[in-house]
């Protein structure tokens, strides 16, 4: 019997009854994926105070000399056989060729370990290569991107037996087999408990022997790299009717590896997603039988699918999307801001107009910070963490970051993007879109369900010990532990309610912060925010208790704020493992100024939405006492705006180093018009002078000499090509030949 305690029987023991009935409780599927992966910097976020000198002193992200040569041989010549408009018009498939490369090369083998046949690259090596084959081809980048995210390597490397491992890994790292997962059904596409495709454990006669094993009935759909796949990674619902593993009659999510060739198996049939050529399409078994150990993992592992699926995604979620949205952003940025130097109205490049440089403005600084975001992660990856919220932050904002950077693109264009044809390099990129915004789990049920509702059990420093100790069975032992947690929580809460509402009143003037130049007052408002956040988000947890979950416009927006804080946190940390350039602080001063804004509206739309009004007013005079801040001056966005329109070191970092005149033909003679046009800004400036924009006026005036005539007249061709769009005979258009412009 427990010793009286008057903390615990007099003041905990109501909070603990109380608490029973209003904390969100966990299903079976919630707790397997908040068990899966782990917490990294979204804890110390949570926390309200976090260790800047640990994220900080954290190594960057960096390749190895194998790797690098790796990206400057295979990915290179890769991208050389890949013309997307081939591809989606003609070919509807990767050309063989590519195919065979990709599988001599071992692209399908990265995440595989060398002891196994495979690359046994980094994460940054992996999110590296899909970041310069997607902007050749997204149908290569998914092609390569899949297998090395959520299938079945990842899944045999983390969870497969020895025995598995040494039979299928060198097989997928060699492209002798080609893998697929499937998961999503008719039936269930977010709800896994909805799922429908089922297994039964039996016995079987299989070549004059009784096997046991699993009779196996499906269909599913979206799946990538079905219509080719020889291995199927399957999810389904197990049974035991007959108790041939144990007692438990039904066992639940599991997962097996199916080859495609076996009998009962239904593959091949495609899908289109949004006109993209990456094989994609349904499959189904009926009565499929397969040995028990085809079971990843084994009979111990039956039942435990659903937990292993998380844990797979926890890490690939991180890399795949996000690389390939961060290359799309830089993408964007570099196109919008050549196109604008170079195409002309009213006399003036439309680089000039204010309305073009708001979006300039915004695609420079979301491409620094994008990128910036995409590196700490790769980092946090290579140094063995698996952080599942902050996988699903990037997979979330990365992936909506690209669509407001390409639609940007897309206007600041106009018709040169919208008129289809060889030349046109932004089409394909805005038709896939959608693809990014859906698959690894859907955008909007991430923000409303995921990056908080699952963060703020997994990430809070006391919820998650404070939800076992209220659904101990044992109600005296729950009372104890949780007397033991509340109060240091207790003490948490009051302490960073102080830190609050001190840094709130000064503006985040006052408090801790690293000794980091320019930048060490953003350090401060980050911490401002964060107390601001862990403070707001106990509140909606204590007066909303489990209907939180059930409030997703609300759980979405503290993701929101939780989300600015992490990309906010790798835009500083980018800026300083770069060298702290100080032409890079426009960039910066203009994340945080719009992060702050950013994070100031969710706050405020949280606080008017909660249902305890005294409360919620209290709050808001606590952490938001000036008001809603407002975004980044004009002047500001203009500054980054400038960036990208004239050649710079800043120019350089904010687009990346893959623009190294490879790759589309489009591209390469935009960037051809666009150095041509900058070198000769001051011939421009000395014909503005004499009077007129013409050269040849100029030339005839005696402005200008031969020599620097005949450079202006090559820079008009050249500007003339970018400006032109493709047309086709209309027998083109008739038939399944590519168009030729």
């Amino acid at each position: 019997m427990a010793r009286k305690s008057f903390r615990r029987d007099t003041l905990t023991r109501p909070v603990f009854r109380w608490a029973r009935q209003s904390l969100p409780t966990l299903s079976d599927t919630e707790r397997e994926a908040i068990d899966a992966g782990d917490v990294w910097w979204d804890g110390d976020l949570f926390t309200g105070k976090p260790d800047w000198a640990s994220l900080r002193a954290m190594p960057p992200a960096r390749l190895t000399d194998e790797e690098q040569a790796f990206i400057d041989g295979p990915v290179a010549q890769l991208g050389d056989m890949l013309d997307e408009w081939q591809i989606q018009w003609e070919l509807r498939d990767l050309p063989p060729e590519a195919w065979a490369f990709i599988k001599r090369h071992r692209f399908f083998g990265m995440i595989i370990p060398k002891e196994y046949g495979g690359l046994g690259f980094s994460a940054s090596a992996h999110s590296e290569v899909v970041r310069r084959l997607s902007l050749r081809s997204s149908t290569a980048a998914v092609t390569v991107m899949v297998p090395n995210s959520l299938g079945p390597g990842e899944l045999l490397m983390q969870f497969g037996t020895e025995e598995q491992r040494r039979y299928w890994l060198p097989r997928l790292a060699e492209g002798i087999e080609v893998p697929c997962f499937g998961l999503t059904s008719p039936e269930a596409g977010s709800d896994a408990a909805a799922m429908t495709d089922t297994g039964v454990v039996c016995r079987q006669v299989v070549d004059g022997q009784e096997v046991l094993g699993i009779r196996l009935n499906w269909r599913k759909r979206y799946i990538t790299l079905g219509p080719v796949a020889t291995v199927l990674g399957l999810a389904f619902k197990l049974s035991d009717p007959d108790h041939l593993l144990g007692e438990r009659t039904e066992i639940g999510i599991s997962v097996a590896l199916v080859p495609t060739d076996t009998p009962g198996v239904s593959i091949g049939r495609r899908h289109l997603p949004a006109m993209q050529m990456f094989q994609n399409g349904p499959n189904e078994g009926k009565d499929v039988f397969v040995p028990i150990d085809a079971l990843i993992g084994g009979p111990e592992r039956a039942g435990h699918g659903w937990q292993m699926l998380m844990s797979a995604l926890a890490a690939g979620r991180g890399i795949s999307l996000p690389s390939l949205s961060a290359a799309a952003v830089s993408f964007s940025a570099h196109t919008s801001g050549a196109y604008a130097r170079v195409r002309q109205q009213f006399g003036i490049p439309i680089g000039r107009f204010e309305g073009i440089q708001d979006r300039l403005g915004f695609l420079a600084a979301s491409s620094y910070q994008i990128e910036a975001a995409r590196r700490l992660t790769c980092a946090a990856l290579d140094q063995g963490h698996k952080p599942a919220v902050i996988s699903a932050i990037m997979k979330y904002q990365a992936t909506e970051r690209m669509r407001a950077a390409v639609n940007d693109a897309m206007d600041i264009h106009a018709g040169k993007a919208v008129i289809d044809g060889p030349d046109n390099y932004l089409g394909a990129l805005y038709r896939a879109i959608p693809v990014s915004i859906t698959v690894e789990g859907a955008n909007i049920l991430t923000r409303c369900l995921i990056i908080f509702g699952q963060g703020a059990i997994r990430s809070h420093p006391f919820l998650m010990q404070e939800i076992l100790a209220l659904g101990d069975r044992d109600t005296e032992r729950g009372l104890e532990d949780f007397d033991a947690i509340f109060w240091r929580h207790a003490g948490h809460s009051a302490l960073n309610g102080l830190r609050a509402w001190a840094m709130s009143w000064t503006a985040g003037l006052v408090g801790p912060a690293p000794a980091a130049g320019r930048v060490s007052g953003h350090y401060r408002q980050i911490t401002r925010y964060a107390s601001a956040f862990a403070l707001v988000a106990e509140a909606a947890l204590g007066i909303l208790g489990g209907a939180l979950k059930r409030k997703e416009m609300i759980s979405a927006r503290l993701g929101d704020v939780l989300s600015e804080l992490y990309l906010l946190s790798a835009t500083l940390k980018r800026w300083e493992d770069e060298g702290r350039h100080e032409a890079d602080l426009p960039l910066v001063h203009w994340c945080m100024a719009q992060g702050a804004a950013n994070i100031e509206r969710s706050l405020g739309e949280v606080l008017a939405n909660l249902p305890m009004r005294p409360v919620a007013w209290l709050l808001r005079l606590l952490v938001l006492p000036l008001g809603p801040r407002r975004g980044p001056s004009d002047a500001l966005t203009q500054r980054c705006a400038e960036l990208l329109l004239a050649p710079s070191p800043t120019r350089d970092r904010i687009v990346g180093d893959i623009w190294q005149q490879r790759g589309h033909p489009g591209v390469i003679k935009l960037e051809h018009a666009f150095e041509l046009v900058s070198s000769l800004q001051p011939l421009y400036d000395r014909m503005k002078e004499a009077g007129t924009r013409d050269w040849r006026q100029a030339h005839a005036r005696g402005a200008i000499s031969d020599e620097q005539a005949a450079k202006l007249q090559e820079a008009e061709a050249a500007v003339a090509a970018v400006v032109a769009v493709d047309d086709f005979a209309p027998e083109d258009l008739t038939g399944r030949a590519p168009p030729q412009g």
